[in-house]
């Protein structure tokens, strides 16, 4: 496990930004001012310290002629780009304050010519527009390196504001609530909950872009802790049968067949009972479902794999779908305010996927989706069902799993 902690040491070029800067190579300008024991820099395959560079942004509306004229090119050059097949490097892909380099040198007249250009759609990629001899375009990733990081926070209010008060990447809650998503009800977290996180965090030279995998994880909700485990046998056991994902310390499957809830919802409204006090009719009677309050137009998806039964308006209901899991469990969706595109009966659902959008069609005093569960034919309390777990880790991968789990303990 130490290699997924490996950092990977690069040495960052920083070049001044402000409208188009040129900077001055002191003595340099050309391959042949290089003095003898002077160590070469590369940058984007080029020897960047033998080259006058300035450091500019695209503005609304330049145009890749345009730039390259400006910045000293010959109508032989700019034709020469032209020419460039679009798969190999479109013109019309530039974008307003995206940063360029153009890069020149003095022949032996002292007179300034362009050699290259280097555009940088972001601070990962660079386009290299060679424009000496043969014209061509050349394309440079920079490696993404990797810091691991352990992070600990406590809930006042929600996990999102908990990592952006703490000053962590926000990109962590989204990730622990896609892993915590089938064990973890995020919109019922009381304050005092807390998480401990172990994963990486992905930078280009200096600069952070983002957060890498989440190897451990160990969450405080319901007055119990919740832990979470990578666990990859790929990359343990690469002749081995494929087997990834999260799981518990006993190697259960965090995934379960369903989702927690089939929307991002502000509250829920009206809870599962046999005995409810209808708002429209002011009548007494069963509401076997779970009420959301959502906006109008919010997101609905299955909470898991399964096939479309029913697509239609029916009554009170409104726009309902239906979705048959398996033998024993069944779920629907009612008051839609439409379906999602190509949505049909017969059709095959994954889990997470969009079949249609909160609304308040058929018998509704607002916005809200009545999401409803069957099993085996009876109707189930939605906030109370016990999802079937998916599969365990195999016997035959215990033992790594096992030191896995230990070595993660350790970091958290």
């Amino acid at each position: 496990m130490t290699s997924l902690f490996r950092l990977f040491g690069a040495a960052a070029v920083f070049l001044a930004v402000a409208g188009c800067t040129h900077k001055n190579q002191g003595q340099k300008g050309s391959i042949e001012d290089i003095k003898e024991g002077y160590t070469v820099r590369y940058e984007y395959g080029l020897p960047v310290d033998s080259f006058l560079i300035d450091t500019c942004r695209i503005k609304d509306g330049e145009t890749l002629g345009g730039l390259l004229t400006r910045g000293g090119a010959t109508a032989q050059q700019v034709s020469g780009i032209s020419r460039i097949p679009k798969s190999e490097f479109d013109v019309r892909s530039l974008r307003a304050g995206k940063e360029y380099l153009l890069l020149s040198q003095r022949d032996t007249a002292g007179v300034k010519r362009l050699c290259f250009m280097v555009y940088k759609p972001s601070l990962r990629e660079a386009v290299v527009l060679h424009l000496t001899d043969s014209i061509h375009v050349e394309r440079h990733e920079k490696q993404l390196q990797s810091a691991p990081k352990h992070a600990e926070v406590v809930i006042q209010s929600s996990l999102w504001n908990a990592m952006a008060g703490n000053n962590l990447p926000v990109e962590l809650a989204l990730e622990l609530s896609e892993i915590y998503a089938w064990t973890i009800d995020f919109f019922g977290l009381q304050k005092g909950d807390s998480i401990k996180v172990v994963y990486d965090e992905l930078y280009v030279d200096s600069t952070r872009v983002g957060i890498g995998r989440i190897y451990a994880a160990d969450f405080y909700h319901g007055k119990k802790w919740q832990e979470a485990f990578w666990f990859d046998a790929d990359t343990l056991a690469p002749a081995g049968k494929p087997f990834r994902g999260y799981f518990d310390a006993d190697g259960n499957s965090l995934k379960k067949a369903f989702l927690k809830a089939p929307l991002n919802y502000k509250r829920i409204s009206s809870r599962f009972t046999y005995a409810r006090r209808h708002p429209i009719y002011k009548v007494v009677r069963p509401h076997t479902g779970v009420d959301y309050a959502a906006p109008a137009g919010t997101p609905v998806v299955s909470i898991g794999d399964g096939t479309v039964i029913f697509k239609a308006y029916h009554g009170g209901g409104g726009n309902t779908v239906k979705i048959r899991h398996n033998s024993t469990y069944t779920t629907a969706y009612l008051h839609l305010q439409g379906y999602a595109k190509g949505l049909a009966v017969g059709q095959r659902v994954s889990q997470g996927q969009l079949i249609g959008y909160v609304g308040s069609t058929g018998s509704s005093t607002g916005p809200h989706l009545d999401f409803r569960v069957w099993k085996n034919g009876t109707p189930v309390d939605p906030l109370k069902m016990i999802s079937p777990p998916s599969e365990p880790v195999p016997a035959a991968y215990r033992q790594m799993f096992d030191s896995t789990v230990l070595e993660m303990r350790k970091l958290l």
